[in-house]
């Protein structure tokens, strides 16, 4: 199946250049034919007229002569007149086929210049090095379709996580603030139509390598074509899409395969039912997905009262929904009429200002929302509010634009909602991280003593990590990926989680890592201990350090190192130092 995709991946790339060689055979088809000509006649001119008359007969120019005079004539370079001084006859040939040749020749270069300022052209050149450029990876890799605040922050993050993506936009301005950006990884570039078959093919969506296509342009009706289209050129290829309607939702989930729809509004829903009920677990979230100025310790609960919800979208809805089922009275203010009776019970149709937010009693409420869709309107709700009410007030805020950033961090919300930042990292944890959501539904699971836990989890990632940057890790127990540990589990000896946990230099002392979750076949074992026997199949999940993670990376693929941390003995690298191990062994 893999050796099918890598023909086809092949065939784009040659379809590509052979589009560029049709443009500019096309475009310089006739200033060839005419420089062929024009030249045929100058040389078969030169070779036709007798020169001077040596020793009684009149010399003549081979081809190999005449070709040699034209072509350095037409680099302007002047040799003289040779093998021999011309007659007079040959020299006004000569002038008439310069000033032919060199008309001749602007009128090639000009074909030239209009070549390489045709948009066709260009563009089948930028997709020609394109699919080039995507034929070449050799490691596995997602094509992103969408660069805007969402695909540049997904982008980023992959990358810092060492996974190669591929680029598709419409907009041109974004592509070459693709190619600005400071990655040390390759990351190919398009400006295309990504919903259009031939562009995802050109991307590799059926390349081997290719794990997953993620549809996050700002159009909804895009991302579901785009997302058809994939699965019916790769029904392997795993599909992330962006969405915030319903009905586009329910057909997404038809598509069959493995399909992730990420819906930002309802993702927060979720994160702020955590901050009301966990806020231990909001504070974890918050802290693995890197959000600014997070920390494990130190978070704030949203109180229970009265709240204002300003704005009715999708946001307000599904904010609205979560307080109403945790017991909080709710006052809707919104420019439009869509209240929902039993979810509402004042609904103050307007816009959000002094007089409205009076009416919805901000006097006695404890918290306000601004969820409108612009950044504008929802500053002036969080200044109004602010101004009205004298005492404590639990500001949330939708920020729809990521240049508004240093507006909203003046604002001091106590959480800000960024819709594409909620879907980046939902999707990037997605991919990066696919068993967290198990380790997550574990911890948020209502069952006794799983407040303890997550308290437990706090204090062992406080205590390794501290106040450095958490990083989630994907080990895959394969021949490919953790050479070192399958080798050991084909001899029939055994390997202890906490062996490739620890130290390389020093076994008795772990890195700064905490496992979080073991999936084993269909077993999942969560908070796994270190006396855990590792099988050949399994995927562990961690939570460390960039350094942490290439020692573990290292552990698990140098026999040498691994022997160590299993055994406390070094391992002989001789051939001979082995043979006298064994024999010592044996006696």
């Amino acid at each position: 199946m893999f050796g099918n995709k890598d023909k086809k991946s092949n065939t784009v790339a040659g379809n590509e250049l052979s589009r560029v060689s049709f443009i500019v055979m096309r475009e310089m088809r006739s200033p060839l034919i005419i420089l062929l000509i024009v030249y045929s006649i100058a040389i078969l001119g030169m070779v036709l007229i007798p020169g001077p008359i040596i020793n009684g007969e009149a010399e003549y120019l081979s081809i190999f002569h005449a070709f040699y005079f034209m072509t350095y004539t037409a680099t302007t370079t002047g040799f003289g007149e040779i093998p021999f001084a011309f007659s007079n006859a040959q020299r006004l040939w000569a002038i008439a086929c310069l000033y032919v040749s060199v008309v001749t020749w602007f009128y090639a270069l000009g074909s030239i210049v209009r070549l390489f300022q045709n948009i066709f052209f260009i563009r089948a050149v930028e997709e020609w090095r394109f699919a080039k450029s995507v034929k070449r990876i050799s490691a596995p890799f997602y094509i992103v379709c969408g660069f805007g605040d969402t695909g540049s922050v997904l982008v980023r993050g992959l990358h810092d996580a060492g996974k190669r993506t591929v680029v598709i936009d419409k907009s041109d301005e974004r592509i070459q603030a693709l190619l600005l950006r400071n990655y040390t990884l390759n990351v190919p570039g398009l400006c295309a139509d990504a919903s259009v078959p031939k562009h995802l093919l050109e991307a590799g969506v059926q390349h081997p390598n290719c794990r997953a296509v993620v549809a996050i342009t700002s159009n909804e009706d895009i991302n579901l074509k785009i997302s058809a289209v994939a699965r019916l050129l790769n029904p392997d290829v795993g599909i992330l899409v962006m969405s915030k309607q319903e009905d586009v939702e329910e057909t997404l989930a038809t598509l069959g395969g493995e399909v992730h729809i990420v819906d930002p509004f309802k993702t927060f829903a979720k994160v702020l039912n955590a901050s009301i009920n966990n806020p231990a677990f909001y504070a974890l979230n918050n802290w693995l997905v890197r959000e600014k100025n997070a920390t494990l310790t130190d978070y704030k609960r949203p109180p229970v009262g009265n709240w204002i919800i300003c704005g009715y979208g999708r946001m307000g809805m599904e904010a609205n929904h979560v307080l109403t089922m945790n017991g909080v009275k709710t006052s809707v203010i919104d420019p439009y009429s869509r209240k929902k009776d039993e979810e509402v019970e004042t609904y103050i149709v307007g816009r959000a200002n002094a007089k409205t937010l009076k009416k919805a009693g901000i006097d006695t409420a404890v918290g306000v929302l601004a969820a409108a869709d612009d950044d504008g309107m929802n500053l002036s709700v969080l200044l109004n509010a602010r101004y009205h009410k004298k005492g404590e007030l639990f500001t949330i805020v939708r920020q729809n634009s990521h240049q508004n950033e240093m507006a909203f961090d003046k604002a001091r919300a106590d959480m800000i909602m960024q819709p594409t930042l909620v879907t980046a990292r939902k999707i990037l944890l997605l991919l990066i991280a696919p068993l967290l959501k198990h380790f997550f539904r574990y911890l948020v699971a209502k069952e006794e003593g799983r407040l303890a836990v997550i308290d437990q989890v706090v204090r062992r990632l406080s205590d390794k990590i501290a106040n450095k940057e958490p990083l989630l890790v994907t080990i895959d127990f394969t021949r490919e990926r953790s050479k070192a540990v399958i080798e050991c589990l084909d001899r029939g000896e055994e390997v202890l989680l906490g062996d490739i946990i620890s130290v390389p230099t020093e076994r008795n002392r772990e890195l700064e890592v905490v496992p979080f979750l073991i999936q084993s076949g269909k077993e999942q074992i969560i908070l796994p201990t270190n006396d855990y026997k590792i099988q050949a199949g399994d995927q562990l999940l961690f939570c460390g350090t960039a350094a942490a993670k290439k020692l573990v990376r290292s552990t698990i693929n140098n026999e040498y190192t691994l022997y160590y941390l299993r055994t406390g003995k070094f391992m002989p690298k001789s051939y001979i130092g082995r043979w006298f191990a064994k024999l010592f062994n044996k006696d």
